[in-house]
Formats: structure tokens, C-alpha cells, sequence
């Protein structure tokens, strides 16, 4: 996935952008957010650095940009204040929000992919961050083999 993403970074994004146009709504922004907050609290625990990582991507970011940023901000926020209360608790609010796009077929994807561009955008793609698209994949009901999880 993340050779992918590198050699065909220009396309993907423009891809992803115009795929997440489409499911421009309040559950699949929120569903995002929690993706970006779990893999953000991936290591156990949400830093102050990932926080700001966090926040440049979601306000930088093409696939994003389609939202309202300080909505879809606070939705992250609000994500990241439950891992940091406590993770397992995190983690669960977190799937519960992203389990509302869950039959969705084409939003689930399209939110695993995302899930995916934010754990690599970084350039390390870690174990860690590819435990928690995998979790995701599990509570979408897809199969983490069809994103090289």
C-alpha cells in the first residue's frame, strides 16, 4: 500500500478527493475523524506533536478539504479526548462512530484508504498504525488483505 501510495501519490489524491465528495455527511466526516484519531493514538497514547500532525493533515489535506475544517477538528478532538481518558474506552467510541457507515460499502472503502494515506503520511507506515486499519477493516466487515493489511 504505502509503494502504492508513493509511486501513485498525484492520482490517489485526486481519486480520493473526488470519492470523498461524494460522501460529504455528518457520519462519514465523523467516521474519518475517528480513523484519524485512532491511528494518531495508535502507540498507545495521542502526543501533543501528533495532535498537531493530526490537525495539519486534516486542514491540508485535499481528501478532507471537502468538510468544514473546524467541524471536522473538533469531531477529531473530541476522538483523541477519549483515547487520552483512557485508550480501550477511546478505541471503542471510536469503532462505535465508525461502525455507522458500516454496509456502506463504497464509504467503508473509501474510509479504510484514507485511514491508510494518514498512517503513511509520514513516510512509516508502522506496525502499529497498520493493527489499527485493521481493526477498522474488521468493524466495517472488509476484508484487511484487500488493502495489503
Amino acid at each position: 500500500m504505502l509503494e502504492w501510495l508513493k509511486t501513485n501519490a498525484a492520482k490517489a489524491r485526486e481519486t480520493l478527493t473526488t470519492e470523498v465528495a461524494k460522501f460529504k455527511n455528518r457520519s462519514f466526516m465523523d467516521a474519518t475523524a475517528s480513523a484519524c484519531a485512532m491511528i494518531a493514538a495508535a502507540d498507545g497514547e495521542v502526543s501533543s506533536a501528533e495532535k498537531m500532525k493530526m490537525a495539519g493533515f486534516i486542514k491540508n489535506s485535499p481528501e478532507l478539504k471537502v468538510f468544514d475544517l473546524s467541524d471536522v477538528i473538533k469531531s477529531f478532538n473530541d476522538a483523541v479526548g477519549k483515547f487520552e481518558f483512557d485508550y480501550q474506552i477511546g478505541q471503542a467510541e471510536a469503532l462505535k462512530v465508525i461502525n455507522k457507515i458500516k454496509g456502506n460499502d463504497g464509504a467503508s472503502r473509501l474510509l479504510v484508504r484514507v485511514a491508510c494515506a494518514i498512517g503513511a503520511s509520514d513516510g512509516n507506515f508502522d506496525d502499529k498504525e497498520k493493527a489499527a486499519c485493521r481493526l477498522i477493516c474488521l468493524e466495517l466487515g472488509l476484508n484487511p488483505a484487500d488493502f495489503e493489511l
